[in-house]
């Protein structure tokens, strides 16, 4: 049993104290879009955004990397459709099938965010020191590689997504 006096019972819990910074910078990233002028990008179609491959992605792998319904995904990128963020084409590998692909206004805010992350890292390396940047980076990317079920030696790679809340195992 762990007692009220436990310094572990103070910690906050590692999800937390890597949620602040993401949320951080996601809010800075569309804080710079909006002065940019992409004000018509909502929170839930950038996350979709942001899961589209180089050389597009289907919606229903884009949901499941969201972990959304199919449906809410649809929807998400039909705005971004009729936004100019993306557009879909046949998909090479399957006549049935469509990709979602960035379009030129689409590569024009992950522009944007790009150089806001850029910044943004620079200011928290600033504050932590090249040292405990440097292993934060490794720690995280160490850490990614149990908890990230969609990449592979640093490559995207579709694998069958766990059920929100279920943890992620050691991969094979």
């Amino acid at each position: 049993m762990v007692q009220m006096d436990d310094p572990a019972e103070e910690r906050q819990n590692l999800g937390l104290l890597c949620y602040y910074p993401a949320r951080a910078m996601e809010f800075r990233v569309f804080a710079a879009l909006a002065e940019a002028g992409f004000t018509d990008l909502s929170l839930a179609q950038g996350r979709i955004a942001a899961r589209i491959g180089p050389g597009g992605t289907r919606v229903t792998e884009l949901a499941e990397q969201a972990g959304v319904t199919k449906q809410t995904a649809g929807y998400l990128v039909d705005q971004l459709e009729r936004a100019g963020y993306v557009r879909r084409v046949p998909d090479p590998t399957d006549a049935r099938a469509r990709l979602v692909q960035i379009a030129e206004r689409g590569a024009a805010v992950r522009e944007v965010a790009k150089a806001t992350e850029v910044q943004v890292e620079a200011e928290w390396a600033a504050h932590l020191g090249p040292r405990a940047t440097d292993q934060l980076r490794r720690a995280l990317t160490r850490l990614r590689d149990v908890v990230d079920p969609y990449m592979d030696d640093g490559e995207p790679v579709r694998r069958p997504a766990t059920r929100p809340g279920a943890p992620a195992g050691p991969r094979s």
